[in-house]
Order: structure tokens, then sequence, then C-alpha cells
């Protein structure tokens, strides 16, 4: 699965769903109802989720799952640190500022859950569900078990999994991202690397992928853990790109070029790019930058310009960046290890990578407006590259009109219809719409007063029938939740009590009610609050259940079924607990003097007084600390944390950084107040409004790729190097995913007869098998053999060859004490037959033992040597030049020593030898045996050569 994660490892994780979206897939601003609901479906039969990077297309909808599948939060969860934290502010910011990310409530669901509802007569209400809080996405990402790099580790199942038998997941680097990953699974003989959207080239803040070891490797050879998997997984992005790519420093040069002489003209620059961890790279290279260039040859025009950051969430980002300098490039961990040393560092001593002094942070729309509406020269680094949510639509919106401005598009937009793809779209047009080379990039173009679809959404509450729509589509869902999940629904319920507590105040502030609409609302809530275990539903939809919710039914046909619908609904009421034991609640724990007043409160009875629950009744003046709605606080105390927030860390960043920050900002912007009063907010569901409008362009288009991904070069050059003997290429489109493999089909030779490696290009939906055909068999070596065995040593691993006779071996399982005991009593209780069945059952093992005399001279001439290992040409040139011969590489792949012995290495590994009959006389300082024999000798020496026998 993607989450981007992107796998979701199942039972016995031999089987690896590939798609082109993924279950995390994140398109325009809304979610693609359709294919998460598919996912739905396979919740139950999940045992791991794996998350890769902390982007909208790998973990967009990480938090819709968690709020809105029953089952979802008690799959364990693994992802590094940096994926936790940038993704927990990414899905906050998204939240924060896209209504539509809720999702809304599919017609069809409204058509099945509704009576009377027709979906070809009726317009879609577009109903929004219930959106996750601030606080709901950071439980949800506290759930996240977190790992490390090269880590191996065992994680557990979820409950209604199967035991994994000994899988083992290991993270490794991948770039991209900080804390993205490459997923190596392990399980039995067979692996799995799950390599998605993975970048090879070092960055400002990244280095590159682990595949060729990372930093202080040597760099030639895929590392041993990644090469040779059962199956490959592998992004298509980049195979086929419309715009050739470019390096590293020729990027950033043209990005540098095009800002400063678009500042040099008084215009602003505007670069939408994704706030979780992509913007990093930005406003790194854009502060240093301005570090340097502000006492330089162009000190006028950077003293001049202004550099905003704007994300509703870029100050808890910019703070992660701080603690997770360990996850970077090793230049990032020198440059911190210097501001601390004032003697080494330079003018801006004290200054870490992310102590920012010339990027201001921007997290509220007061600062926004502000910022929009300043003079001058002004580059803006806002969220997101769709330009469909953020400030960044703002921006666009605000800077239009204005000829000297630039908008910077950083990716390509090949999905939707907001406003980054019809921008994307305008500039391509531009170039003739064919494959690009390298110069295309930042070629800049006029919009002239071009014309774009712009969509607002704004957010109103459900009105007529609406409300009586969504009553009865959450009752529908409580039934089907309550079925799947007995001890959850308590989000569902949360928003049931609100609707009821809406109509109860409606009702009562109208004498004269329509009695037909109140008849609905009355069956509606009859239905919400009806106890769980006498929901109405039928015996295919209660599944297994069935078990426990019908009397005098005993029996369930299981043939067939998978999952939870194998097993008897039993849940098991888990305690709490962490590290250190069991949670207590300390007031059971005190004395009788204690109990008349624990903190503040009166208690009657021993019994602690409790805080009206949400729904009930409260006396006259008394008030409660509970949040709202969803966990939702009221407008005041949000306000006052967040002016507590602002005061504390300066908007964002933190206390050291205020003192630089505020003394670079303007006077008038100083003086103003950054007071921002609460947004209204609409209690119960609500429903989206759409509204189209015309925006008129006269600004510039460039594109600069700063995506950070693999280009056609680098998978090229990497699978071959990573033999695997299946290929299977997602997460691209179909022209990228189709050209691939064909390329790798011809590198790895998939197209020939002999060759073992298959290279799929699944569509959505579509379920890939990717095991290989395997056996393995658990024999028992007698102690006569096992002193025969000459164990060889081969790059740490002991191997060695077997020959024996395999014969039937009859041994007693292992019992231990407690069984023993309980099989004693049933025995000495029962007599006859009953002790008969108590008895375990002998189970037969085969055993391998010595072969015998009359058979060792038949099997002796069959058993064949077996060279086991690797040996690399660029080892063996330097064993042999240490031996005192001659050795140099000619050509490729090829190494002559002494000038007469040519060693070739083939693609599958076979070393040839060339020169054998030349037997060039070799000085007597050498061996006698010739240079070939020498040659000979040290290539066996690098190999085991095992054989029985």
């Amino acid at each position: 699965m993607s989450a981007g994660t992107k796998i979701l490892t199942r039972e016995n994780s031999k089987n690896s769903r590939g798609n082109s979206t993924g279950i995390f897939k994140w398109v325009s601003v809304e979610f693609i109802i359709a294919k998460l609901n598919e996912h739905r479906r396979h919740v139950s039969t999940l045992s791991v989720i794996l998350l890769t990077h902390a982007t909208p297309t790998h973990l967009g909808a990480f938090a819709h799952c968690c709020k809105h599948f029953p089952l979802f939060t008690r799959v364990p969860i693994y992802a590094t640190t940096p994926v936790i934290s940038l993704g927990r502010t990414l899905l906050q910011d998204l939240y924060a500022s896209a209504p539509l990310a809720a999702s809304t409530v599919p017609t069809s669901a409204l058509t099945d859950s509704v009576y009377g509802y027709s979906s070809h007569e009726s317009q879609d209400p577009h109903i929004l569900l219930q959106p996750p809080t601030a606080d709901e996405i950071a439980s949800y990402f506290s759930l996240i078990n977190p790992l490390k790099y090269s880590q191996p580790h065992e994680p557990l199942p979820s409950p209604f999994s199967p035991p994994l038998n000994g899988l083992t997941i290991t993270a490794f680097a991948a770039g991209h991202t900080p804390g993205g990953t490459i997923w190596h699974i392990q399980h039995g003989l067979e692996t799995i690397v799950y390599a998605v959207d993975w970048n090879q080239a070092r960055e400002n803040i990244l280095s590159g992928a682990a595949w060729l070891g990372g930093p202080g490797a040597s760099g030639t050879d895929i590392i041993e853990q990644l090469r040779r998997p059962t199956a490959l997984v592998c992004s298509s992005r980049g195979a086929d790109p419309v715009v050739a790519g470019i390096g590293r420093n020729k990027r950033d040069e043209l990005l540098l070029t095009s800002i400063r002489e678009t500042i040099a003209k008084g215009g602003t620059v505007l670069i939408p790019s994704d706030s979780g961890a992509r913007i990093l790279e930005l406003a790194y290279l854009l502060e240093h930058t301005w570090r340097s260039e502000i006492g330089g040859l162009h000190a006028a025009t950077y003293k001049n310009a202004k550099l905003y950051l704007a994300s509703k969430s870029c100050g808890a980002t910019v703070r992660y960046a701080r603690s997770m300098l360990e996850w970077m490039d090793e230049s990032i961990i020198r440059e911190a290890e210097n501001a601390q040393q004032p003697e080494k560092s330079d003018s801006h001593k004290g200054k870490g990578p992310f102590d920012f002094n010339h990027v201001k942070l921007v997290e509220r729309k007061s600062q926004a407006n502000r910022m929009l509406s300043s003079e001058g020269p002004r580059v803006i680094l806002a969220s997101s590259s769709s330009l469909e949510w953020g400030f960044s639509k703002e921006s666009l919106q605000s800077l239009a009109s204005d000829d000297r401005n630039l908008v910077i598009l950083t990716e390509r937009i090949s999905t939707g219809s907001g406003l980054g793809k019809q921008l994307w779209d305008t500039w391509f047009k531009k170039h003739g719409s064919q494959n690009l080379d390298e110069n295309a990039q930042a070629s800049i173009i006029s919009t002239g007063e071009t014309i774009v679809n712009c969509q607002e959404v704004s957010v109103e509450g459900l009105s007529g029938n609406e409300t009586t729509l969504y009553q009865q589509w959450l009752a529908k869902q409580r039934q089907l939740q309550s079925t799947l999940q007995p001890d959850g629904g308590t989000a569902l319920e949360t928003s049931a009590d609100v609707v009821d507590e809406q109509e109860s105040e409606s009702s009562s502030s109208s004498d004269e009610d329509d009695t037909e609409q109140q008849g609905k609302a009355l069956n509606v809530s009859a239905a919400l609050s009806h106890p769980r275990h006498k929901v109405g539903l039928s015996d295919a939809e209660l599944g297994i259940s069935v078990l426990l919710r019908r009397k005098a039914v005993h029996d369930y046909d299981v043939r067939g079924k998978k999952g939870r619908e194998k097993v008897f609904p039993f849940v098991v009421r888990k305690r709490r607990n962490d590290d250190f034991g069991d949670l207590i609640r300390p007031e059971e724990y005190l004395r009788a003097e204690e109990r008349d007043d624990v903190d503040g409160e009166a208690t009657r009875n021993g019994d602690l007084k409790q805080e009206a629950a949400l729904g009930q009744k409260r006396k006259w003046g008394e008030t409660t600390n509970k949040p709202a709605m969803g966990g939702r606080r009221s407008s005041s105390s949000l306000n006052k944390r967040r002016r507590m927030s602002n005061q504390g860390d300066g908007g964002g960043g933190d206390r050291g950084s205020e003192g630089s920050d505020a003394a670079h900002e303007d006077a008038s912007e100083s003086d103003e107040s950054d007071y921002e009063p609460a947004e209204a907010t609409i209690e119960g569901p609500v429903k989206a409004v759409f509204t189209e409008q015309d925006l008129k362009l006269n600004l510039k288009i460039t594109y600069i790729d700063f995506s950070g991904i693999h280009d056609k070069r680098s998978l090229q050059m990497l699978i071959p190097m990573i033999k695997p003997r299946k290929l299977i290429l997602v997460g691209g489109e179909e022209r990228e995913t189709m050209a691939l493999a064909s390329d790798c089909r011809r590198l790895l030779g998939a197209d020939s007869e002999e060759s073992n490696v298959t290279v799929f290009t699944p569509a959505v939906g579509t379920t890939v098998d990717a095991s290989v055909d395997t056996n393995a068999w658990t024999v028992k070596l007698t102690q006569g053999l096992v002193r025969k065995l000459q164990w060889q040593n081969v790059r740490g691993l002991g191997v060695v060859a077997i020959t024996g006779s395999l014969e039937a071996n009859e041994s007693e399982p292992a019992i231990d004490d407690q069984n023993r005991k309980k099989i004693k009593l049933a025995a000495n209780q029962e007599q006859g037959p009953t002790r008969q069945s108590q008895e375990p059952a002998i189970t037969s093992t085969p055993a391998l033992d010595v072969v015998p005399a009359s058979m060792a001279a038949t099997t002796r001439s069959v058993a064949q040597p077996l060279h086991v290992g690797d040996l690399r040409l660029a080892d063996l040139r330097r064993i042999m030049q240490a031996s005192g011969h001659s050795a140099e590489f000619r050509g490729e792949g090829t190494l002559l020593i002494d000038g007469a012995v040519a060693v070739r290495k083939t693609g599958t590994g076979k070393i040839e030898l060339d020169g054998g009959g030349l037997f060039t006389a070799i000085p007597r300082s050498r061996s006698l045996d010739g240079t070939f024999h020498a040659v000979k000798k040290k290539i066996y020496e690098g190999l085991a050569v095992v054989a029985s026998g």
C-alpha cells in the first residue's frame, strides 16, 4: 500500500498491491473517495502499514483513514521520525487551509442509506465529512512507531492478522525528503524492496539514496541488503520526462538568477511548494543566498527584497527541522557544529542551518494580508504546489495583475484541473507541447492576459432536507461501524449528538414546526440512540458476528472466508500500559481522609464528580474545559493559546532567533498588532459551496524542477545493478511506465527465453504476486554427519555442501512441564481411550545421515564442486598488486595482469580468464606456476569452493 506509506503487508507479506495511486494518494484538493472506499474493504486483512515520505502524495489521506476507517488505527504503523514530524505539520496545514480536505459524502452512499433519494433526480448536496482536528491529527501520528535507518525490526501484527512468522522490515535512506524511506521487507527466503520516489542525486540538505551505501561508502555497487530482491517495487516517475533534467548546481543557479532579475525590477516572485518537506530545500537555499549576497556585488538588490515562508504550520516545520539534523546531509551537520564554535563560524556566527535570519515566517491570515499589501520586491515561498489551497492561491490572486511578477513552478502538475495545472499547461504550450531539452528550464514566458478558471470553496450549514439526509446516512454508518468494531464509534456518536442538539434547539425556538419533519427527526434520533446489539442488520451484513448478535445461532460456515471472518468474534480488552508498567488512576489509591477533596472537587460516596459529557445538561453557571465537537476548542482559548505561542517563539521560530527576526522586520509591521479575530465556526455538519470565477493573468511564468525525483539515467543505471527477479513499476503515468518497462526488459534480458526476470506494469486495483517459486524443507542432521562438515567463511557467512542419505525419523515433540502436568492429570482422572487421546501426536521429521559406504562411490562422481561468492575486479586488482603483479583496467570490465592475462566478468557474474595458453615466464621472485595459475589461485582464494565428499 502506498503511504506512499505505501505497502500494506498482508498475511504472509508475499502479495504486494502495486497500484499507480495508492491508498494515500492526493489528487487536487479532494480525495478519490471511490478508491479509498475500495481500500476500506481490505483494512481488516492488513498486518503492517509502512509510510514512505511526508508529502501529500504519500500520506495526504492518512488522517482521513484514521478517522473514518474503524479498524485502521489498530494496525501497527511504522515510519522514520522526520516522516512522523513533518507529516503531522503537513496535514495540520492541509486541513486548516482546504475545506475540501474533509471530503464529501458520496452520492452513492446517500442513495444506499436514504430511502427515496435518487442520485439521478437530486443534485449532489456536497455534504462534508467531519474533518479531523489538529489535536486528532497529532494523536494519529503519535500511534506511529518510529524507526531508524538500517535498523532491522520485527513488527507486531495487527490484532486481526495471522502471525508474521519472523517478518523483518528495515528502513534505508531514499533521499527526496528528510526521513524518506526505501523499505526492505524480509520474510523467509523472499525479500521485497519497496522504493518509490527516491533520489540518487545529492541536494543542499539531503544526501542521495542508500543504493550505493550512502556517504563514506565505495559507491561502486549496490549494498548487500538491497541486492537481488525477490521483487522490486519502483516508481516510474521521470522515466520519460517532457522536460530534460539538469544538475543541482545549474538548477540552483537558474533559480537564483531568475529571482535576482525579477526583484531588481521591483517585482515579486511566488514559489509554490508543499509545506511538509520539499519547502525546506528551497528555504535553506534562499536563506543562505541572502546571507552571502547581502554584502556582495548585488547587495542593494537583496537588501530591498524580503523573504517570506507562508504556511499555517511553517513554524513547527522549521522547529522540527532544527531537531533532525542527523537525518540530513553531512554538510548540514558540520554547519550546525561550526555554528556552536564562534572561532570557526563566519560573520553569521551562532546561526545554524535553519536559524532563519532573513526568512520571515507567515502563519496567520492577518500576516499574509500585510505581506501581500506591502510595497517593494518580495520572494514568497507558499504552500501548496498545486495552488489549490494554502497561501499560494491567495498570493497568486493578489499578484496576477502586475507584469513584473514571476511565478516559478517547481514541479510538473499532471493531474487535476486547478490553478497549478492551468499554469503548467500555459507554460508548456508556449514551447510547442513537445519533449523539451534542458535549456527549456528557467525559460520565462509572459501570460499576456490569459484567463484561467478559479474555483472558490466556502462552507455553510445544512438546510432543508439536507439535515435529514445527513442523519440517515450517519445512522447507517453507525450501524456498520458497530458491526465491524463493537468498541468504537466515538466520532460518529459526537456527530450524532450535535445533530440531535441542533434539532432540539430549533424545535424549542419555534412552536409551530412541521409535524412530518418532527416525525422523521424522531425516527432518526431513535435509530442513532438504538442499542448497538439490536441494530437491524441482516445475517449477511453481520457476517461472523451473527454468533453474538443472534439468539439460537451456534454455527457459521467459515469455508472460503478471509481475515476476521475465519475466527470467533471475540474482542480482547487490552490493558493500557507502557514501558513502566500498567497505567493507574491515582484517585483509586487515596486514603480515606484524602477522598473528601480531590483537586478541589468534592466527592460523594467515594466517587469523583464527573464533568457533564457532550449532550448532557449542566447546572446554571457551570462551565466545562472539555473541547467542543470533534475536539475543537473554544475560540477564546484558541486565540489565547495562539497569542502565547506567538509571544514564546516569535511567530513560529524558537526563542533564540526571536531577536534576530525582529531586527529585520519593517517598522510598520512591528507596530501593528498580530491580533487576529477568531473565525466564525459553524457548529454541526456543513456542506461545501462552490463559486466559479475567472482570473486574468498578466504576469510571467517559468519552470525549474525542484521535485527531487530520480531521472531516467538513474533508473536505467541502478535497476540492472539491483537485479530483481520481479520488477513492479508503479506511481507514474502510463506513458512513463510503459517506456521504463520496455527499457528494463532490454537491460535485464527479460525478453530472452533463459531469463527468469518478469516486469509488471499493474493498473489501478490489480493484484501482483510478488513471491517466487521456492521450496524449503526442514530436516534434522544426525550427529555423525555434523562431525564431518567442513565450514568455509564467505563474507561472514558459513557455507558448506552436504551429501547425505535422507531417512524418516520419528521424534516426539518437545513438551514443556506445564503441558506435561496437564496431560498426566487428565490421564489419572480418566481411563482407557481418553488417556490415549490426551497423548501428543507423534510427528515424523526427515533426518539426513552419512551416506553408506556402498553408495559413497556413486555419489562422489555425481557431486560437482560449487563456487560460492562474488569476486569484484577491483578487489582482484588490489590482491594481485599486493602479490607483486602489475594489474590495470583496460576498457570496460577487463582487468589486464602482467600484460598477459585478461580477466573479464560477465553480466551474470561469471569470471572469464584469457591468456592461459601463453604461460608467460615470470621472475624468480614469483611463483613458478606462471601468471595464469597465479591469477587462478587468487580467484579461488576469493571464492569458497564447496563440495561434499
